[in-house]
């Protein structure tokens, strides 16, 4: 746990870091479909490359974007064994047990691990160039036409803002711990699975004693400050420049051709 947190924001005066942060969450949301609904080897070679130029234009390092898909290599390993043994009992190589390696589940064990990498990275592209507090208002904008149906927009605002920081808070606790548990004798790095599950289960109890602990802190310094929860938010006015617009329209384009034509 050495790398740096995902999600955490950095400060910066980038082209993403200036973008409107509601029109970057709806660019992110059109990005979503596309990654989702490509198919072909174009679709990735497109989709790999605009990610690659955000990354230039958010001026980032690259820890910061692929600190996440690097905590998740074991995940990404596993979804990969696991759609290339199970995905498809047709024509499989060899048959053993309830094992069906094929070709068909290897195509879709590429396109799963392809599709979920991707997502990591624009959704930490997003969170690293948006702070907080430009979130939540991107959210209470996003969600105010909620208001007709009487839903407490600001609230559910908050709760996704939070929510969304709460993820690297997490990761720093679990280091935390993980450290102090290493102290201790605790072997991480053995390579026997009982020793390494005999470790990590001491981390859970912790973890979520420190996250209900820090959600208590905040409440009480949202209240000090003035946070009541009837009160809602009012979303601070985000003004429009043509980047914006031309960031909308790019996204919705791509999405359009990974929709109608690749």
């Amino acid at each position: 746990m050495s790398v740096l947190p995902t999600g955490l924001y950095q400060p910066g005066q980038s082209v993403l870091h200036r973008l409107c942060p509601w029109v970057k969450v709806l660019c992110l949301l059109l990005l979503l479909v596309a990654v989702v609904t490509t198919s072909t080897i174009w679709g990735y070679v497109l989709l790999a490359v605009l990610c690659a130029c955000l990354i230039v234009l958010s001026k980032l390092q690259l820890q910061d974007v692929f600190s996440s898909a690097w905590r998740l290599r074991w995940f990404f390993a596993l979804i990969f064994l696991m759609n290339v043994c199970f995905f498809s009992p047709d024509d499989p190589w060899v048959e053993w047990w309830i094992f069906t390696p094929s070709y068909a589940g290897l195509l879709q064990a590429v396109h799963v691990v392809l599709r979920v990498f991707l997502l990591l990275v624009m959704s930490n592209l997003l969170t690293a160039t948006t702070a907080p507090l430009a979130m939540t208002d991107a959210f209470h904008v996003l969600l105010s036409p909620l208001k007709l149906l009487r839903l407490p927009v600001g609230q559910i605002a908050m709760i996704l803002s939070v929510a969304m920081q709460f993820i690297p808070t997490l990761f720093e606790e679990a280091d935390a711990i993980q450290k102090a548990q290493t102290a201790r004798g605790a072997r991480f790095d053995s390579r026997k699975l009982t020793e390494k599950a005999a470790a990590v289960l001491p981390l859970a109890v912790p973890i979520f004693l420190a996250a209900f602990k820090r959600a208590d802190e905040l409440s009480l310094a949202m209240e000090a400050r003035g946070y009541r929860a009837g009160s809602g938010m009012g979303g601070r006015s985000q003004h429009l420049a043509w980047r914006d617009g031309a960031a909308f329209v790019l996204c919705a384009a791509l999405c359009a051709v990974q929709l109608f034509i690749l």
